[in-house]
């Protein structure tokens, strides 16, 4: 993976570097990459990841690595816009998915779909050409519920460079996906992995997805929880953790700089 030549804005959330950008640029960064075939991931990143990135200093090593760690959350968007980022705007998996098929269309970008349950990449896939007539798509694999096997690997690596897509959307799941971009972002000859997590259902219809003022107003995980509770229910219980730890953050560092705001 090769450095930005121009670092975005980015600030620290519990240790995690997060970029504070908007939807245009996180377009513009991506389209920069393809242009010059550049390999980088992007974590799309809300507060739940961050805690998981927290627990385990190597996923907080390939987060603070990645091209593009977005706020995938309002509550990270918040955060970023208090540490003086006005122009942050939440950067979310299914709106980054359907924003970079919308730009790519006049440009050529051909994509691929890397995950899901079996059938859902097809389904997306199929949904997603109905939205965007034209739309390349150059592949999907749906890997199975363990780790590939060497021969697996290589066969799955060599279809996806013959398939030779701009961008890879990974939808492993948190933190699957993004153990799965390093290790393989250097390998696969492709500029932008992006782990998009729950986006192939949402954007498959295989998954309710939250109305837009839910999203807009920091109640989509509540939505989310309600629809999926057995499952999700020890992600959100760690929230108010979350909310105790940062504002502890910005207190010691609010001392630090003499008690100013």
């Amino acid at each position: 993976m090769l450095p930005n030549k121009n670092p975005l804005p980015s600030a620290e959330i519990l240790g995690v570097r997060v970029h504070a950008l908007n939807m245009a640029l996180a377009l513009e960064t991506m389209a920069s990459w393809i242009e010059t075939r550049q390999p980088h991931y992007i974590c799309v990143t809300p507060a739940h990841s961050i805690m998981d990135f927290r627990r385990d200093p190597e996923l907080m090593e390939i987060a603070n690595h990645s091209g593009l760690t977005t706020p995938d959350g309002m509550s990270i968007v918040w955060l970023l816009r208090r540490m003086g980022f006005p122009q942050t705007e939440r950067v979310y998996g299914p709106d980054l998915l359907l924003a970079a098929c919308e730009q790519g269309l006049s440009l050529g970008w051909r994509h691929f779909f890397y995950g899901g349950a079996a059938g859902i990449a097809e389904k997306l896939s199929t949904h997603l050409q109905a939205r965007f007539p034209g739309l390349q798509i150059a592949g999907s694999y749906n890997p199975p519920f363990r780790p590939l096997n060497n021969s697996e690997e290589t066969e799955v690596t060599q279809m996806i460079r013959a398939a030779a897509p701009d961008i890879i959307w990974v939808g492993l799941g948190t933190p699957k996906q993004e153990r799965w971009m390093a290790a393989h972002v250097d390998t696969l000859h492709v500029p932008v992995l992006a782990g998009i997590g729950a986006a192939f259902d949402f954007l498959s219809g295989s998954k309710p997805q939250a109305p837009r003022w839910m999203q807009r107003s920091g109640l989509e995980w509540i939505f989310r929880l309600l629809s999926e509770p057995r499952r999700l229910w020890r992600r959100y219980a760690e929230y108010p953790y979350f909310g105790w730890l940062v504002a502890q953050e910005m207190w010691r560092k609010r001392r630090k700089n003499g008690g100013s705001s």
